[in-house]
């Protein structure tokens, strides 16, 4: 059984998942730190939630970030940062992190809820449309910081 909660407190054993569980979603990025964890857990604009499973002694085996904001024109939420453990690929954990985070999202009262993904993650492209996400005719631009002269 796959349960998921929401993160508010920071422990050694949600240190030590995002350290297993972010080299799976990114190669380029590293585990956040213990104090990158806290500030998400403790910001009122993040909800960082985890997926546990009840057969593998409550290991965490996956993870989401639902970012919640207010702009002009109403309560907005974007889905980021969701991986989930190759050995847990194919339960549903996905799935259940998605389902959550989008009653979370209505819960706080946004109107839409986006999130992004590569066109090579073909399981998750279909799970995302079969939850009901719909393709955007939209531009996404990126303007990276890290490389500004």
């Amino acid at each position: 059984m796959i349960t998921i909660a929401e993160v508010t407190e920071i422990d050694d054993e949600i240190v030590d998942a995002f350290v297993r569980l972010i080299p799976q979603l990114s190669k380029s990025n590293p585990p956040p730190s213990v104090e990158e964890l806290r500030a998400m857990a403790s910001s009122r604009s993040s909800v960082l939630l985890v997926a546990r499973d009840a057969s593998l002694d409550d290991l965490i085996v996956g993870s989401l970030t639902l970012a919640l904001f207010r702009i002009p024109t109403g309560m907005r939420a974007w889905i980021e940062d969701v991986v989930v453990d190759e050995a847990a690929r194919g339960k549903g954990v996905g799935r259940q992190l998605n389902e959550f985070a989008l009653d979370r999202a209505r819960t706080a009262g946004a109107k839409t809820v986006d999130l992004t993904s590569r066109p090579s993650r073909e399981a998750a492209n279909r799970l995302y449309k079969n939850i009901g996400f719909e393709e955007r005719q939209t531009n996404v631009y990126r303007f990276d910081l890290r490389t500004e002269n």
